[in-house]
């Protein structure tokens, strides 16, 4: 009779709910850029390391890599939103520790619009069996 196989290790790690992925997506939609660093056009990432409890809630943040400018606060702010899923570990209620990196890049200004001209066909043809066309504003 074979034993039944033991897991890998010997305490499981949480884990976001779908993966790097969705970490990266739920800071895309959540990020704030701070006004002072937009109005000093300020770019960078900001490290945060942050502990996670049992539960899969992040309990404490600290800044390992500044910023400035108030990118620091909404890092961590969206760090503290971060829900992790925590298998169960045996009754043993463990703090991970973890570290993330959170880009702040100034968004992209969009050119300005031009105006596009359309051409009408006017009823008019000249002698020699040609229209004309006169262009307008496209509207």
């Amino acid at each position: 009779m074979k034993k039944p196989k033991q897991a890998k290790h010997f305490i499981k790690k949480p884990i976001y709910p779908g993966g790097i992925k969705a970490i990266r997506q739920f800071i895309k939609e959540h990020l704030k850029y701070p006004e002072e660093a937009l109005s000093n056009k300020i770019e960078g990432a900001v490290r945060v390391s942050y502990a996670i409890n049992h539960q899969g809630k992040v309990i404490r943040t600290k800044i390992t890599s500044s910023l400035g400018y108030g990118c620091n606060e909404e890092a961590e702010r969206l760090v503290r939103l971060l829900k992790f899923e925590v298998p169960k570990n045996r009754g043993v209620k463990v703090t991970f520790h973890k570290k993330i990196s959170i880009n702040f890049r100034l968004p992209k200004t969009k050119p300005k619009k031009q105006v596009l001209y359309h051409y009408k066909e006017s009823p008019q043809t000249s002698k020699n069996g040609y229209t004309i066309t006169i262009p307008y504003p496209k509207s």
